[in-house]
């Protein structure tokens, strides 16, 4: 079960894309997370960060499915600017409706249960794309760039701290590999 997101202290992040090398605040605690009933995927068009309304890229979002989960970082938010932050977050993550906004459930690494924003995407919207096939993924992502830059540093950047993470994403693996094949 999802609750709407408040200002509750503290407040913590979910990180499983680009928040994880990228942030764009300092926490004041990161721990290794987890969710369930949710999986990170390419399903998400980008039509700003990382691809253009005419040549659109691929982001990670969470997608829901049952008997899935997601490993990544809670982040915890400093209380004196938790207002700062998520406003700051909903400016980069809402840019269009394609996410919606969530607290969810998180199991941290170290036992603690706690509600963390999370951004997951809208399965409704224009932008969610949860069928494309590995290799169009690949396709897509080897030759996309947008305002934040080359889709392949976001692909790149995101693997690389997954592996550092100690979490191996076979998806993850396989894209990078081919990615690098393509944009050879």
């Amino acid at each position: 079960m999802v609750a709407q997101p408040t200002l509750d202290k503290p407040l913590w992040v979910f990180a499983y894309g680009s928040l994880l090398w990228n942030p764009g605040f300092a926490p004041v605690e990161s721990v290794t997370a987890q969710l369930t009933g949710y999986h990170r995927s390419f399903c998400m068009w980008s039509i700003h960060h990382r691809g253009s309304i005419d040549d659109p890229g691929l982001v990670l979002a969470l997608d829901v499915a049952d008997g899935a989960s997601c490993d990544g970082v809670a982040f915890r938010v400093a209380d004196d600017e938790a207002g700062t932050v998520l406003q700051m977050l909903r400016e980069r993550e809402l840019i269009s409706s394609a996410y919606y906004e969530a607290m969810v459930p998180l199991t941290l690494s170290d036992g603690r249960e706690v509600q963390a924003l999370a951004y997951i995407i809208n399965q409704d919207h224009v932008q969610y794309c949860g069928d494309l096939s590995l290799e169009r993924q690949a396709e897509v992502i080897a030759s996309s760039v947008g305002g934040r830059g080359p889709n392949t540093e976001y692909l790149y950047n995101t693997a690389a701290h997954l592996e550092q993470m100690g979490v191996h994403d076979p998806d993850m693996a396989w894209l990078v590999d081919r990615v690098r094949e393509l944009a050879a």
